[in-house]
């Protein structure tokens, strides 16, 4: 009967496979290999099979038994997992652990920390927003999150901690086929000269900026609402805005894009703003949080997007 089948059969049937023989198995199991066969003998008369053609010097999989391999790998990885779940939640580790960040700052800082995270607690399930302007902010206001990744000084909460991250870029830029690059690139330029253009501008998703816009210059402007969408209608050719340095760097490098010194967005055209690491006051970051926390402000001390 199938229901006499035992992990510990299953995890000698794969150390047999791995280990190509069932005396390294045993010493990888710390067990004496008569063990180890009568575990295999047990189990495939459980199955009704043989796994192992054993004709030879050293133990063959059969045919069935290459495709039972699979699933005994996958049921293993599943009770590890169940294992390790239990013991999270033994210790107040969260099942999902969730960030917000700000579409200015570059993603793969964020990858970077939540992969060596996953390497102290694997079970987690992760939840990642980008969000522009206020919402990073009202996502920990509203309790999606435990944290997030904010740019600028523009949002603030008493009840919200900040930490310092790295410093960000914001350059002016068009496409080099745009009008304003065929006249004006290079040159400083004032208001008056953009004002007949289009400017990219991202919508915030939360009401924190309602009545305020942030770095809009021209009375004309196409509001999107992703990065992505700004960053692609201003290579298309469709207006003008600002971006992150960090991405924009290789069009720019590349020739694509071109930047514009417009004095009205900072020092030919470019403005600085510092990254912070925020969460809530009055709740206890989980130990997950907490080491996704730790490594985000760790690892910026050594990066920098100012260049």
């Amino acid at each position: 009967m199938l229901d006499a089948l035992t992990l510990d059969q299953l995890r000698t049937f794969v150390t047999i496979a791995d280990s190509g023989s069932f005396r390294s198995a045993a010493r990888k199991l710390s067990r004496v290999q008569s063990g180890v066969s009568v575990a295999i003998a047990n189990l495939e008369t459980t199955l009704g099979l043989e796994l192992f053609d054993r004709s030879g010097h050293r133990p063959v999989l059969t045919a069935q038994g290459r495709v039972l391999l699979g699933n005994a790998r996958d049921i293993i990885l599943r009770v590890d997992v169940l294992r390790a779940q239990a013991r999270g939640f033994a210790h107040g580790v969260e099942t999902e652990l969730a960030i917000s960040v700000d579409t200015l700052y570059p993603m793969r800082e964020v990858a970077r920390a939540i992969s060596r995270m996953r390497d102290d607690f694997p079970a987690v399930a992760m939840r990642v927003w980008a969000e522009p302007l206020g919402g990073p902010l009202d996502a920990l206001r509203k309790r999606r999150c435990a944290l997030a990744v904010m740019v600028g000084e523009d949002f603030r909460d008493p009840r919200i901690k900040f930490e310092p991250l790295l410093s960000i870029r914001q350059v002016a830029v068009v496409a080099s086929t745009h009008p304003l690059a065929l006249s004006k690139a290079g040159q400083p330029m004032e208001l008056m000269d953009v004002a007949d253009h289009l400017q990219i501008v991202l919508s915030d998703p939360s009401d924190l900026s309602e009545g305020q816009d942030f770095g809009v210059v021209s009375p004309k402007t196409c509001r999107v609402n992703t990065q992505d969408t700004k960053h692609n209608l201003i290579l298309g050719g469709a207006g003008w805005g600002r971006l992150p340095y960090w991405l924009v760097k290789r069009d720019l490098e590349q020739g694509t894009l071109v930047r514009l010194n417009v004095s009205a967005m900072g020092r030919e055209g470019e403005a600085t703003s510092s990254a912070y690491l925020a969460h809530r006051r009055d709740e206890a970051l989980g130990p997950a949080a907490q080491t996704l926390s730790d490594l985000l402000i760790g690892h910026e001390r050594d990066h920098s997007f100012q260049s």
